[in-house]
């Protein structure tokens, strides 16, 4: 009878277990590692959902308000301008009368300069407040951005301003309601000359436009004294105006018509204030390619 004294193998028997073992964990480690990358790519989703709702909560929001304001533009309508006509067509008939009564016939003046003041505000309200319905059509940048200088002109000449244009293409096309974005530029462009009215520096005005993609990028430059920080994040709210004069919606107006073809509108002030006390502001209009443009 013979007796097996062969000892078993253990050196091999614990490397197969280690590697058994190794592969465990490897296969332990990329689960993990999935789970992490799909945990990621969850998380980047409901973030970005969360946005979309914040974003889809707060234009709804303004749409209600917009809506309430334009009940109250509809009242405004109704009860004050027709007596407002009223004051208006005296104050003219007065000033007739009082040809030959220059005190009282400057009363009557301011009367009538009150009145069309008042006129401006109820018109800035209704078309704050009215539906943007768009009418696009294809329209060339330079075009649009002359037009908008040419209207401003007069005051231009007066303010002593030199306009620059730095327009990228001039054969650059946007597809927008034209009337609505030359709107919005002359507002700027007058903002952007009332602004350097006092300056006693260099006064220019730069109206640019390019490509950025397919977006296309329009900016109206300035040299006046620049934007606080502080009114930089309410300059587009309705009613909020820096100047003593003016009803505060222009900029409000401006950022509803760029709303309107879905695109955005900011404003910079470039650099410190100079000894001039310049420091010029930047507002920058990017419409988006036509195939996301939106109506309000």
């Amino acid at each position: 009878m013979s007796v097996d004294t062969e000892k078993p193998d253990l050196s091999a028997d614990a490397t197969d277990r280690m590697s058994e073992l190794s592969q465990i964990i490897d296969a332990y480690n990329r689960v993990t590692e999935n789970l992490q990358r799909s945990h990621d790519t969850l998380t980047a989703e409901v973030q970005r959902l969360q946005e979309q709702l914040a974003s889809a909560n707060a234009a709804l929001e303004r749409s209600r308000r917009l809506a309430a304001l334009g009940e109250m533009a509809a009242g405004i309508a109704h009860e004050v301008r027709n007596p407002l006509a009223s004051i208006h067509l005296y104050a003219r008939m007065l000033d007739e009368d009082l040809a030959d009564r220059a005190p009282q016939q400057d009363i009557a003046r301011k009367i009538a300069d009150a009145v069309r003041g008042l006129d401006a505000i109820v018109n800035d309200v209704l078309t704050y407040a009215r539906p943007m319905n768009l009418r696009p059509h294809v329209a060339i940048v330079d075009s649009l951005l002359r037009r908008a200088v040419e209207v401003v002109k007069p005051m231009i000449s007066a303010a002593g301003v030199t306009v620059n244009f730095a327009i990228e293409d001039e054969d650059m096309v946007i597809t927008c309601d034209g009337e609505l974005v030359h709107q919005a530029l002359v507002n700027l462009i007058r903002n952007a000359v009332q602004a350097m009215e006092d300056v006693a520096g260099n006064k220019v005005l730069t109206v640019a436009g390019r490509r950025e993609g397919a977006a296309a990028v329009l900016s109206i430059a300035d040299t006046g004294p620049g934007i606080d920080e502080q009114a930089i994040d309410r300059i587009f709210n309705p009613f909020f105006t820096t100047r003593h004069t003016g009803t505060g919606l222009g900029l409000a107006i401006v950022h509803r018509l760029v709303d309107a073809h879905g695109g955005t509108i900011a404003v910079h002030t470039p650099g410190s204030k100079s000894s001039s006390g310049q420091r010029g502001a930047v507002f920058t209009l990017t419409f988006p390619d036509h195939e996301e443009a939106t109506d309000e």
